[in-house]
């Protein structure tokens, strides 16, 4: 049973694994006891294990996280051997290399890499890199007619694998596809178009919903006489234009004043 601190601890770590999983790596606890973690690990790239699905489990101690747990994984790797015990440095057959700070994703990013190695210990077997591949073609097949693992994993019992939450994409820099991309939102309400005025998507391909609206403004090309434009920046309306229409304007009532003095004067002298 755990205790009080390593049920803390632990329910914690799932909080994060379900945040930040680590590359090629998904775990939970058991429903019935938490000191219980299933975990799968896929096979990285570049690798003998690369399409492979390894199911495993960590037994944790009542004591974690002050002391480590075991370690076994359960499909047939070419590496381990199934259901038994691995030793290597953050297992259970080194409690004097322990660290308390480690964590479920610790464990397992160190298991990975273990995994990756040519290492021999306990629990291991030698064979080819091509009987690993041929163990990674037929991992997910076997795994699917474990209970164990249909019981842990319903969401991965699928005719193909099902790619795991982080594969790894940000490690080698390569684009995330296993998540779509959220659209924008089509609701009207402020809230959901705020962060579309706020934050536009640039040199991505996409556009804000929102079109900015036209530049409006007054322009005063003397005191006390102004002219009002909308779109002072689009070629219909520039600047020389306007000009054209004050100077019109300002000739065109000084043609009709000398016209009005000219037939005043011709009235009079007659």
């Amino acid at each position: 049973m755990a205790t009080k601190a390593a049920y803390k601890r632990l329910s914690k770590e799932y909080v994060v694994m379900q945040k930040e999983p680590p590359p090629f790596v998904w775990a939970v606890p058991d429903e019935k006891d938490i000191l219980i973690w299933n975990f799968i690990i896929h096979g990285p790239p570049d690798s003998p294990y690369v399409g492979g699905e390894y199911h495993g489990v960590l037994l944790f101690p009542s004591e974690y996280p002050f002391k480590p747990p075991g370690i076994k994984m359960y499909t047939p790797s070419g590496r381990f051997q199934p259901d038994k015990k691995i030793c290597f440095s953050m297992s259970d057959f080194h409690p004097g290399s322990w660290n308390p700070a480690w964590s479920v994703a610790t464990i397992l990013t160190g298991l990975v890499s273990f995994m990756l190695s040519d290492e021999m210990t306990t629990g291991s077997v030698t064979t080819t890199d091509t009987d690993k591949r041929v163990y990674a073609s037929r991992s997910h097949a076997w795994n699917l007619q474990q209970r164990r693992f249909r019981d842990s994993f319903p969401e991965y019992c699928t005719p193909s694998r099902r790619s795991l939450p982080n594969m790894g994409e940000k490690e080698r820099g390569t684009p995330d596809t296993s998540e779509p991309t959220p659209e924008p939102s089509d609701s009207s309400t402020p809230t959901a178009r705020l962060p579309l005025i706020l934050t536009p998507k640039v040199g991505l391909g996409h556009q804000s919903q929102v079109a900015p609206p036209k530049t409006a403004g007054v322009v005063r090309p003397r005191k006390g006489r102004a002219v009002s434009t909308t779109g002072a920046g689009d070629g219909s309306r520039g600047w020389a234009a306007t000009w054209r229409e004050v100077v019109w304007d300002k000739w065109r009532w000084g043609v009709l004043i000398a016209l009005a003095v000219v037939v005043s004067r011709i009235t009079t002298s007659t």
